[in-house]
């Protein structure tokens, strides 16, 4: 029986968790080891496990894979969640799973950047995640989403785990942005149902809830910034 694989990061969101639900719609068992001092961050470094000097890192089939997007690839390769053919990963004819992910990373990076922010600058961020949202992102998601239930091929790919990901993170920060898109929040109430999927949204899941102070100070501490 194959190790469960094992998360190196904070104990919050951040950018390990696009790979906690990635690993949770896989319906892969995991675990987790939280960077919780300097001294454990440290150690990693020593040890040569991240190749960047940044978390994430996993450790899975015998490697330490860092870097989120690899991470991320590696795992979607291995459970059959990176389309077909190279062309549904990277072309967008006729859609493209690689481009549709970074759509959805970078509409999320918005929203989890606001945290680290001066109070001042906060309410700005969150107001410039919703224009983005409203007039650049969720549009493209809407209308990829016209005539079939996923955004590529018509199978769960890691870009329909990402952006559901990035709809639940709005909805927190913004609740009336969604139901300006008909397709988008029928997709959030389909994906949410596929079984592993609705198993990580139950409480008591690994899921992480949205940061706190306690976590943005251990990520500065752990970090030094």
């Amino acid at each position: 029986m194959c190790e469960k694989p094992i998360l190196h990061y904070f104990n919050g969101r951040g950018r390990m968790e696009p790979i906690r639900w990635l690993l949770a719609a896989a319906g892969v068992e995991f675990e987790e080891k939280f960077v919780d001092t300097r001294e454990q961050y440290e150690k990693l470094l020593e040890d040569g496990s991240l190749l960047f000097q940044q978390l994430p890192m996993v450790e899975m089939d015998g490697m330490k894979i860092s870097q989120t997007k690899a991470i991320l690839q590696y795992i979607a390769s291995k459970y059959n969640m990176y389309g077909k053919n190279l062309k549904e990963r990277v072309s967008l004819k006729p859609r493209s799973i690689d481009m549709y992910v970074d759509g959805a990373f970078d509409l999320m990076a918005l929203i989890l950047s606001h945290f680290f922010m001066p109070e001042s600058e906060k309410g700005k961020q969150l107001e410039l995640a919703k224009k983005r949202a409203v007039n650049r992102y969720f549009p493209v998601f809407e209308k990829a989403l016209k005539d079939q239930d996923f955004l590529v091929g018509n199978q769960l790919s890691w870009a329909d785990v990402v952006l559901l990901e990035t709809i639940l993170m709005m909805e927190e920060v913004h609740d009336d942005i969604v139901p300006i898109f008909p397709r988008l929040q029928d997709f959030k109430e389909r994906t949410s149902e596929i079984s592993t999927i609705k198993k990580f949204l139950q409480p008591g899941s690994q899921k992480k809830p949205m940061a706190d102070a306690e976590y943005i100070a251990t990520v500065r501490e752990v970090l030094q910034f």
